[in-house]
């Protein structure tokens, strides 16, 4: 049986790409080509068309990306909102994906105590029809984290320091022995995590930690070394390749960096303009080689 965060950097040095693939179908940035802006005026009446058209554009980002990337992350609110066939279409992204070879990380931040979080983690890390790895929120404890890691050949993503301008909010607060609450959050899941190392010496058990935040950051990974890290914020949120460097090993191990709209829709960047938007996978492509490439070489890989 190999681990899931042995598989996934198997994956990430066969394609020599530390980038994830975020798969956040915002309707009102579509092409035209793709999606009739005309479904969204009433989108409640017109969920069917709207989930079908979604399932065509991943299919095209999968099939487009897929040289570059080892793993992609749907994004559950964006199908979630559309009821049924927003879900359906989920399930057959997440399909796709693996008929490219990919694995896919769902980004659902669930969460509850005992035996909710058992059912959430059967829910979506069914071993025959859910994704390879799960995003959770861990600060319901231990009980609402471990159901996540029951399968060795799936893993989970905690939220530590998330990339949003208010995480401060409460992530940064400070507790009466000085550390910061991301802090006393990535001890304590440093301490589960020993329990599901992998032969690479990351554990299963991972974490959400923003490239927003480079010094905190670095800050994170020396404090937590065995951690695997999925890294928002890249792109169109501001993070850049520079950012991202202190997360990773001397062997270029350590994290995935995740980017959605600046794939999903590069072909609405300038520097793709000269393509139509039909061509919106091409421009996906070039902008995932381009991401790709500028991550290796501030690791010098």
């Amino acid at each position: 049986m190999k681990y899931f965060i042995d598989n996934l950097i198997e994956k990430i040095e066969e394609k020599n790409s530390r980038i994830c693939v975020g798969l956040d179908p915002h309707l009102n940035l579509m092409p035209a080509s793709v999606l009739d802006s005309a479904l969204l005026k009433n989108p409640q009446e017109n969920q069917k068309e709207i989930a079908e058209a979604i399932l065509y554009f991943n299919k095209e980002i999968i099939e487009a990306t897929a040289e570059h990337t080892a793993v992609v992350k749907p994004q559950m609110a964006f199908y979630e909102k559309l009821g049924t066939a927003g879900m359906e279409t989920l399930w057959k992204t997440i399909n796709y994906a693996w008929q490219k070879g990919l694995l896919v990380l769902l980004d659902g931040k669930r969460n509850d105590i005992g035996s909710t979080a058992k059912a959430y983690a059967e829910a979506y890390l069914h071993v025959d029809s859910g994704a390879d790895s799960l995003t959770i929120n861990p600060y319901l404890g231990r009980d609402g984290i471990t159901p996540f890691l029951e399968d060795k050949t799936k893993g989970a993503f905690a939220l530590l320091k998330t990339s949003n301008p208010s995480s401060a909010d409460i992530q940064d607060l400070k507790l009466n022995n000085g550390k910061k609450v991301y802090e006393a959050v990535a001890l304590f899941l440093a301490k589960i995590a020993e329990d599901y190392l992998g032969k690479t010496g990351y554990s299963n058990l991972a974490a959400v930690v923003g490239a927003t935040y480079p010094k905190e950051l670095a800050e994170i990974r020396a404090l937590i070394p065995s951690i695997f890290f999925l890294i928002p914020g890249y792109g169109a949120q501001g993070g850049g390749a520079k950012d991202v460097k202190a997360a990773f090993d001397k062997q270029g191990r350590g994290a995935v960096i995740n980017s959605s709209r600046g794939i999903n829709f590069a072909y609405r960047k300038e520097e793709y303009k000269d393509l139509a938007p039909q061509n919106f996978g091409k421009a996906a492509a070039l902008a995932a080689k381009k991401m790709k490439n500028d991550i290796n070489s501030v690791l010098d890989l």
